[in-house]
Parts: C-alpha cells; sequence; structure tokens
C-alpha cells in the first residue's frame, strides 16, 4: 500500500467496535511465526465473519443507491471505508492450511470452506484483486461528489462478482 492510503479504522459508527474485533480476530488467525496455529476451521469462520460485514456494508451503500433510496453521501462514505478495511485484512486469512475444498462433501456453512482451492496456487492474483478493490473502496469512501461515489461504488461491485465468480465454489 502507498503511503497516501491510510490503514485506520473509522470512529464515527457504532460499528467501530465491531470492526476493531473483527480485525483483530483477524490478525490473531493470521500465520506467525509460532508453532501453534488456530484451527483452520476458526479463520475459515472468521473470514466469513469479515466477508458478511463487508456485505453488510455494501447492502446498506446499495440501499442508499436503489431508485428508491436516500444517497447520505457521508453515511455512504463511512460504509465505504469500512469496506475498504476490511478488505485490506481479507487476505491473510487464507493461511494455506484453510485450503480444505472437497468436491462433494458435506459442509457446515459457519466453518468449512466454499474457496476455490485456485486461490492458493494464485495466491499473489487473490492479494492484488483484493487490494485493487480495497483501494475502490477507500476511493469512494473520499469521493466529493455523489456522481464520483456512484461511479467506484459501481466498479466496486463488479470488482466483488468477478472475484467470487473467480473464487467463491457454490456447489
Amino acid at each position: 500500500m502507498n503511503k497516501n492510503f491510510p490503514m485506520r479504522l473509522f470512529f464515527r459508527s457504532g460499528r467501530a467496535l465491531a470492526l476493531v474485533a473483527v480485525t483483530a480476530i483477524a490478525c490473531m488467525a493470521a500465520p506467525s511465526f509460532a508453532e501453534d496455529q488456530p484451527p483452520p476451521k476458526d479463520t475459515i469462520f472468521t473470514r466469513k465473519v469479515v466477508m458478511g460485514e463487508i456485505d453488510m456494508n455494501m447492502d446498506e451503500i446499495e440501499t442508499m443507491l436503489s431508485p428508491e433510496g436516500k444517497l447520505v453521501l457521508s453515511d455512504a462514505q463511512e460504509h465505504a471505508e469500512a469496506i475498504s478495511t476490511l478488505l485490506m485484512a481479507f487476505p491473510h486469512l487464507f493461511p494455506p492450511s484453510t485450503n480444505q475444498w472437497k468436491q462433494g462433501a458435506e459442509r457446515d456453512p459457519a466453518t468449512d470452506t466454499f474457496a476455490n482451492p485456485a486461490i492458493w496456487s494464485n495466491f499473489s492474483d487473490f492479494y492484488q484483486r483484493a487490494g485493487e478493490a480495497s483501494k475502490i473502496a477507500w476511493n469512494a469512501s473520499r469521493a466529493k461528489k455523489p456522481d464520483e461515489f456512484r461511479t467506484q461504488i459501481k466498479e466496486l461491485r463488479a470488482r466483488c462478482n468477478a472475484c467470487h465468480a473467480l473464487n467463491l465454489k457454490t456447489e
């Protein structure tokens, strides 16, 4: 990340504490040099929580941008900033031990992965995609005009959909 791209959480809403907690869990779940690692299912659960928070913030934005919605730019910007922060942490929740996809296996939706094993064979692409999406969300959080914000969010949605199409197993 460049120095003009701050790595800070926003503290202007009631979700700040939840974001701090999720980010702390994400950092603890990231691989370390220690022998003891969190169980893979805990890390998978954590990334599902992070993705759920991203999704919730995106839903709030898209509701504001819908034809019947009311865009309050400052509120929408807070959601975009939260998405940006969470997307920076997200790829760190994919240590190799969580590459547990099994074709046709029964899966617990909370703790079993739906991540395409291809993520780990081309992790640099996955990491880059998350970083690019984070920057788009960050740019949206700093948009000066509603039309500029709408354009950034439209691009963010396209990036999210493309990444999900490539990396999310739906079976």
